[in-house]
């Protein structure tokens, strides 16, 4: 039977990546540092994933079983293994990165010929680059060599949305019906596998940023404007015409630069921003506005989901008002519970607007761009 090693074992790597590959036929470990979660995986073997849409059914997960990512029992797993995904958040691949080294040095040492992919599921951009880099930086001259040859890391770009809905099973989890996988065809080592749902394309960037652009972007500008108004839920945020219409806008404004930077073709593309807006009223998934805004310093960065479309339409000359209301909106985001948000309005009421979009985002000083965004900051205070 063919293996997979999910790095997390949260909602994602169960209720989209980990349920995939299990019906795709794979055996699935999942590796978490969380004790508690491998302790409820190797002791139940399963879970259901509660598709929670127009359409509604349970899909039964079983055959799985969970080690610690740190430890030498994910290494004897990565040794024959057929493919390692991750759901983990961009910043922990850091910490994932040793195990995968050291998994390849003893796959590389137990003369396994077989071959290998590993593919970052992650909201950010060439995610699994990231992860290649990190983990080379740990091989010697030798693994590296073998690993060129033997291990393929494609980068992928995936869509689904997984709240933290509760569940009468704690591991059980709730999604919507939609999701995309994408991944970058030419990187796989040994043909593209065969996992039903996942698509291999042949300019992922295109897909990458049609995702970052759009769903990733009206998803942080409705939490941000909804919270700003009071309210708790996506669902409540879509409902008040004037947030859903500053959403579509800007959601229209980074499609116009998608448009020109892909040549997608237009009707399509517009076509796709209103089947996400159908997707944010989905009433039966109770999705939280500080959830969805979480990190706002991560989404501000300069490659994320508000400064990167803001400034690729500009760039084509193409309208970004309401691009500039969505950062202004993210900027205004305070929630005590989140590190982040303390620490960007902590920035803001010491160094101003711009002086936190410059330390955040990578924009230069001088740019004057930095009075349009706060301008746009005192603007979305009385949207």
């Amino acid at each position: 039977m063919k293996k997979a090693i999910q790095f997390g074992a949260g909602n994602i790597g169960r209720g989209f990546i980990g349920a995939v590959l299990a019906q795709a036929g794979y055996q699935v470990t999942f590796a978490d540092v969380v004790e508690s979660l491998l302790e409820q995986i190797n002791e139940r073997k399963g879970y259901t994933v509660h598709v929670t849409d127009t359409n509604s059914y349970d899909i039964e997960i079983s055959g799985i079983k969970a080690v610690h990512s740190g430890s030498e029992d994910v290494v004897s797993e990565i040794v024959d293994a057929d493919i390692i995904t991750t759901a983990v958040g961009i910043r922990i691949l850091k910490f994932v990165a040793p195990s995968i080294a050291k998994g390849l040095e003893a796959r590389m040492a137990a003369g396994v010929e077989k071959p290998l992919n590993v593919m970052c599921c992650e909201n950010g951009l060439k995610a699994t680059s990231q992860l290649k880099e990190l983990v080379f930086t740990q091989l010697d001259d030798a693994t590296k060599e073998w690993t060129l040859t033997h291990v393929g890391f494609p980068d992928a770009a995936v869509d689904r949305i997984v709240p933290p809905v509760h569940c009468e099973v704690p591991l059980d989890v709730a999604v919507e019906e939609f999701f995309e996988w994408d991944a970058e065809r030419a990187d796989f080592i040994g043909g593209v596998p065969d996992i039903p749902g996942m698509v291999p394309v042949d300019n992922l960037l295109a897909y990458v940023e049609r995702k970052l652009f759009t769903l990733n972007t009206g998803h942080a500008t409705l939490a941000y404007l909804g919270k700003m108004k009071g309210y708790e839920t996506i669902g409540q945020s879509i409902e008040d015409e004037k947030i859903k219409g500053l959403v579509r806008q800007a959601m229209q404004q980074s499609g116009e630069a998608l448009v020109k930077k892909f040549g997608f073709d237009h009707t399509k593309h517009f076509e796709y921003i209103e089947s996400i807006l159908v997707r944010f009223h989905n009433p039966y998934l109770k999705d939280d506005c500080n959830r969805v805004g979480r990190d706002p310093l991560r989404k501000l960065a300069a490659n994320d989901r508000l400064i990167l479309p803001m400034l690729t339409a500009r760039g084509y000359g193409l309208p970004y008002d309401k691009l500039l209301l969505a950062i202004g909106a993210c900027l205004h985001f305070d929630n005590p519970d989140d590190p982040q948000s303390v620490e960007m309005i902590g920035s803001i009421k010491e160094r101003g607007v711009e002086g936190t979009i410059v330390k955040y985002s990578g924009i230069l000083p001088g740019d004057p761009v930095l009075d349009e965004i706060a301008a746009a900051y005192r603007e979305v205070e009385v949207f």
